[in-house]
C-alpha cells in the first residue's frame, strides 16, 4: 500500500483527475448496468453518428469518459496514468488538459466522418482518441529535442506509435480512426502549444 500511495503521489495532478475521473464513470454506470451493454452504453453518453447529427453533440465529450467492460478501462487508465504524467510535466498542466480534451474531440469528429462516408454506423467510446493525442504531442515533443527526451528517444517514441496503430487495425472492434484523429490531434497540438526551454517544459525524468 505504501509503494501505491507514494507512486500516486508521484503522479501529477491533471493526469490524477482524468483517471479517477474515467474510473469513478466506469465504477457508477457498473453499478447502474452493464458497460458490455451497446444500448446501456448509447443511453448514457457513447458516441453514436446519428444521434450526434440529430443534436446530441455533447457525445463526442462524453464518450471519451465511457468504457466498454474492465479491460478496455484498464489498458487505457494504464496508458493514461504513465503517457499522460510524463505529457504533462513537460508541457504543464493547461497545456496537457487542452491536448488532451481537444485531442480526444478530434479523434471522435473524425471518426464520425468515417462512419458517414462508409454509411454503417457503430456505437464508441472509450479514452484511447485522447490518449493516442497524448503519443502524437510526445512524438512531437522528442522530434523537437532532436530525438531524445530523458530516456525516451526517437525511435522508441516512434515504435510505440506505430505498434499502437497497427494494433488497432488488426483487433476487432477498434476505433481506429479515433486513434489516428487523436494521433493526428496531438501532434499538431503540441506543435502549437510547446515551447522548448521554459521553465515549466522541464520535465522529471523516472
Amino acid at each position: 500500500m505504501d509503494e501505491i500511495r507514494e507512486f500516486l503521489s508521484s503522479r501529477r495532478k491533471v493526469t490524477l483527475a482524468l483517471t479517477a475521473a474515467n474510473i469513478l464513470v466506469f465504477v457508477i454506470f457498473t453499478l447502474a448496468g452493464n458497460t458490455e451493454d451497446v444500448y446501456f452504453m448509447l443511453g448514457h453518453g457513447a458516441c453514436y453518428t446519428p444521434a450526434i447529427l440529430q443534436g446530441e453533440y455533447y457525445r463526442l465529450f462524453t464518450g471519451m469518459f465511457l468504457h466498454f467492460g474492465l479491460p478496455h478501462l484498464l489498458y487505457n487508465m494504464l496508458c493514461l496514468i504513465f503517457l499522460g504524467d510524463l505529457l504533462e510535466t513537460v508541457v504543464g498542466p493547461v497545456k496537457y488538459l487542452l491536448i488532451y480534451v481537444l485531442g480526444g474531440l478530434a479523434g471522435n469528429v473524425l471518426s464520425m466522418v468515417m462512419e458517414l462516408r462508409r454509411g454503417t454506423y457503430a456505437v464508441s467510446a472509450g479514452a484511447s482518441g485522447a490518449i493516442f493525442a497524448v503519443v502524437g504531442a510526445l512524438l512531437y515533443i522528442v522530434i523537437r529535442n532532436k530525438g531524445r527526451l530523458g530516456n525516451i528517444t526517437l525511435q522508441r517514441m516512434a515504435m510505440m506509435a506505430v505498434l499502437s496503430i497497427v494494433q488497432g487495425f488488426t483487433e476487432t472492434g477498434t476505433d481506429n480512426a479515433a486513434h489516428v484523429g487523436g494521433f493526428a490531434a496531438g501532434f499538431v497540438l503540441a506543435l502549437l502549444l510547446y515551447h522548448k526551454g521554459r521553465a515549466m517544459d522541464k520535465p522529471r525524468y523516472f
